[in-house]
């Protein structure tokens, strides 16, 4: 890894997931030389919890980065119907080198059609309505992640912890994944196979 800053932009909306933003977040957050912006389409967005989020930037313009994130939530069922954020994540996706959904997140990068022909995975218990969204996507019922090509995609709430340890053992090292894993005191699943939440998509 050379010293450039590591570039995240992660997007959140009304009814994000708080864990599917802050879980990965935390790993992200600890490594080497990363900046985190958080963009929105307005200043502030609000949880699925509540909770108040302020976000530093707004979905006027794509923002060229390492790496681009975009949650899941309960807003996500209403936001796939937002032209304007839809055309944005589509956008948005060029110009990022990896691009990484986490639970439902995976339901806007298939809206906006940069899933097709990728294999990818969501949330099991939203399964049936997500992959219902876009049939160009080979849409993968056991995978507690899938990594193909440019994209990463997890599957439900928690599973974004892992695939982000996943992405930083890709980008920095596994060493480096083991140290974070370390650090925040989280068991690590680094098998993206093993997927114990298989049978909710039934």
């Amino acid at each position: 890894m050379t010293d450039r800053t590591h570039l995240i932009v992660a997007l959140v909306f009304d009814g994000y997931e708080t864990l599917d933003l802050h879980g990965p977040i935390e790993m992200l957050g600890h490594a080497p030389n990363t900046e985190i912006i958080i963009v929105s389409e307005k200043e502030m967005a609000k949880s699925s919890q509540g909770t108040m989020l302020f976000c530093n930037s707004q979905i006027d313009s794509t923002i060229p980065c390492q790496l681009f994130m975009t949650v899941g939530g309960m807003g996500t069922r209403t936001e796939i119907s937002n032209a304007k954020l839809i055309n944005w994540i589509q956008a948005q996706a060029a110009v990022s080198e990896k691009v990484f959904s986490v639970c439902t997140g995976s339901a806007l990068l298939a809206k906006a059609g940069v899933l097709d022909g990728i294999s990818a995975t969501t949330n099991k218990l939203a399964y049936q309505w997500v992959t219902s969204l876009n049939p160009q996507v080979l849409w993968q019922a056991k995978a507690r992640w899938v990594n193909d090509a440019k994209f990463l995609t997890s599957s439900g709430v928690s599973a974004g912890i892992d695939a982000s340890l996943a992405y930083i053992a890709e980008t920095f090292g596994y060493d480096e994944a083991k140290r974070i894993e370390a650090i925040t005191e989280y068991q690590w699943n680094d098998d993206a196979d093993n997927d114990p939440y298989t049978n909710l998509t039934k």
